[in-house]
């Protein structure tokens, strides 16, 4: 939820302005998710995430802009889709903005294939690496984009990964807007990335994190996440020092439950 309440305030800033906007999502996933399937009902996860938000109509900015995209994935007005962060790009993206969608895993990958059959040519999906992929990219013709990379960090060598991609990114497009999402596991290399990400940065930059509950003592599953932002909306700290403190109120599971809120911005 943190990465997709970011996500719609730097989109709804980058399309304030005429200028075409490229959008790439190196990790897409399959796109958007059946909450009725049964692995969803099986798990439950989304009560205790989207479904705290649903009923609400008495949200800051930031978090009812991000809840109106969800309720845009669900036009009978029941919960019953959760789109990701492709569908809600597709959603907010404008005529003459391009989205370059990246998914290596084979279902995943099949599954977004489908979900967005059809959608014409300013959608682009590719079975490959997104890392790799980004590569040929950058810059944008309109040298106006936003990037947004969070691999599963299942295979501790993406933590690696992100930090090259970004310092290879920023030198081929130093300009652009860039969302890192990360999870606050009990890693090492998940504690050091914000570290490594802010030594790259060549101009403003933003971190925010949400922990929702204490580390789990067998030191298995998430507790929170985190994003690192370079090359921010100007208006995006002061957004999240709006919704931060309501959203850990409504997902916090116990005290240990925070947010973290650092930027620069020249």
């Amino acid at each position: 939820m943190l990465k997709h309440v970011v996500l719609v305030q730097v989109l709804t800033y980058l399309s304030a302005k005429e200028t075409p906007l490229r959008i790439v999502d190196t990790h897409a996933g399959a796109g958007a998710y059946s909450l009725e399937s049964k692995y969803a009902r099986k798990l439950g996860e989304f009560k205790d995430g989207i479904g705290r938000l649903w009923d609400r109509n008495d949200l800051p900015p930031a978090l009812a802009g991000y809840l109106s995209q969800v309720r845009k994935a669900n036009p009978e007005g029941r919960l019953r889709n959760y789109p990701g962060s492709p569908q809600i790009a597709l959603q907010m993206m404008r005529r003459e903005d391009r989205l370059h969608l990246f998914e290596l895993h084979t279902t995943e990958g099949q599954l977004l294939q489908m979900h967005f059959h059809g959608a014409g040519r300013r959608v682009a999906v590719k079975a490959a690496d997104g890392f790799a992929g980004l590569k040929a990219l950058l810059p944008p013709p309109s040298r106006r984009g936003l990037v947004l990379i969070d691999p599963s960090y299942e295979d501790k060598a993406d933590y690696r990964k992100v930090v090259e991609t970004v310092d290879d990114a920023l030198e081929r497009f130093a300009t652009g807007s860039y969302v890192v999402w990360y999870p606050q596991v009990q890693r090492q290399e998940s504690q050091d990335l914000p570290g490594q990400l802010k030594k790259l940065a060549r101009g403003d930059w933003l971190h925010v994190s949400l922990t929702v509950k204490a580390a789990a003592q067998d030191g298995l599953g998430l507790h929170g996440s985190g994003l690192f932002v370079f090359n921010q909306p100007w208006k995006l700290e002061q957004a999240l020092r709006a919704a931060m403190p309501p959203l850990v109120r409504l997902l916090g599971q116990d005290s240990y439950a925070a947010f973290g809120l650092k930027f620069r911005q020249t």
